[in-house]
């Protein structure tokens, strides 16, 4: 059985929207506000990850975002993302470009309860803040990777929105990413 594994860049303050600062949002661009050493060390943990993951599971903007930028790209990274399966919930996506790109329609929670039950590794999510928390909410989370940056915007997409209930986490390891950055692990507590 697959693990959902929700992996997100995420400000002190819990925002989540526009990191790089490619999407306009006049906050964005947050992620480069730290060193060199701290972009060498979050490089290296994202190449880590796509590597241990068997698999790739998106929301259609976060995939069309990640689909304009990696197919050209070259390297280790580009390597296993472009040969990765990737898995996008849409229902407007007809033809996905990007190799290995599987769409998946119809009720998201069925759907992704099919792929949990279909492939045997981690199923990586990055980004895709409505589905995370459509994942969060249904108790299809097995774990959160969050990379927490050094930084409060005081505005943006948080990675939480409103859920129906309490939404207990256990801590299961932290790691220091160069010098500025916290690298937290949670899992779910199922029956809380």
């Amino acid at each position: 059985m697959g693990k959902i594994i929700i992996s997100e860049n995420v400000s002190l303050d819990g925002v989540i929207q526009d990191p790089a600062g490619d999407e306009g949002f006049q906050r964005g661009g947050w992620v480069g506000r730290v060193g060199d050493r701290g972009r060498e060390e979050a490089a290296q943990v994202l190449l880590e990850e796509a590597l241990g993951t068997e698999a790739m599971l998106l929301g259609r903007r976060s995939y069309e975002f990640l689909a304009g930028r990696w197919p050209s790209r070259t390297g280790a990274l580009a390597d296993r993302l472009n040969s990765k399966p990737k898995y996008v919930v849409s229902s407007t996506l007809q033809d996905p470009a990007w190799s290995n790109t599987t769409v998946l329609k119809g009720n998201v929670v069925n759907e992704v309860s099919k792929l949990k039950q279909q492939l045997a590794g981690d199923i990586v999510v990055p980004a895709s803040f409505q589905l995370v928390r459509t994942l969060i909410e249904h108790h299809l989370a097995d774990e959160l990777r969050l990379m927490i940056y050094p930084v409060v915007l005081g505005a943006g997409e948080r990675l939480f929105g409103e859920t129906s209930d309490k939404k207990p986490l256990r801590l299961i390891s932290t790691r220091t990413v160069g010098n500025d950055l916290a690298y937290l692990t949670y899992q779910p507590v199922r029956d809380a």
